[in-house]
């Protein structure tokens, strides 16, 4: 049965989203409908909003400020030589509300299962490089005083950890992994702030 023009573009918007397929898409359409002009209208305005957010030049999280870095890079009073690689943005909220971590971020972004990087994170990457051996203030000034590996506890994340490690080992005088307070198998973004906080505490 052929459905309305503006309900299948929605359709394929939404079932083109991570873990939403077809019929959760379609399902998701018709509650909007359902639910009214005014929730679409809302909707509709929060999405467009997100036009007006902007990626952080050094880091890659969000922000909407003025110049290019976000509150946590130009927070003058972060360890800017401790930096904490995450997979996703969504790791580095999880970490960041538990209040434990003083340092700045790196989001590389998914690593695929084969390990290999893609070229925009092989960029990114270069970009962290480039921060980390230009000459204070700019940099760092040829090395970090330690990088943080937050990948997920599985066997997946432990390959995407060697991986990183062996691109930035040069760049820093410690490396460490977070300390397995996380139940293996399990992931970062998921964690309650105690446990997280327990594994950045017990990193080594």
């Amino acid at each position: 049965m052929k459905i309305p023009a503006p309900l299948q573009s929605v359709v394929d918007e939404l079932s083109a989203l991570p873990s939403i397929g077809p019929r959760q898409a379609i399902r998701l359409a018709f509650y909007l409908i359902n639910e009214g002009k005014e929730h679409i209208r809302g909707l509709s305005l929060g999405i467009a909003g997100l036009g007006s957010i902007k990626v952080c030049e050094r880091c890659f999280f969000i922000h909407q400020n003025e110049g290019p870095l976000c509150d946590i890079c130009r927070n003058p009073h972060r360890a800017q030589d401790i930096i904490m690689v995450v997979e996703k943005e969504t790791d580095l909220l999880s970490l960041e509300n538990t209040g434990k971590f003083h340092g700045r971020y790196f989001i590389i972004g998914e690593i695929s299962k084969t390990g290999f990087l893609e070229p925009w994170q092989k960029t990114r990457l270069e970009a962290l490089k480039k921060f980390i051996t230009a000459p204070a203030p700019a940099g760092l000034g040829g090395a970090a005083a330690e990088i943080v590996l937050a990948f997920n506890p599985t066997s997946l994340g432990d390959l995407q950890a060697s991986v990183i490690a062996r691109e930035l080992a040069p760049l820093a005088r410690k490396i460490t992994r977070l300390g397995r307070g996380l139940p293996t198998g399990g992931e970062i973004e998921f964690a309650d702030d105690e446990t997280l906080g327990a594994a950045m505490e017990r990193r080594s």
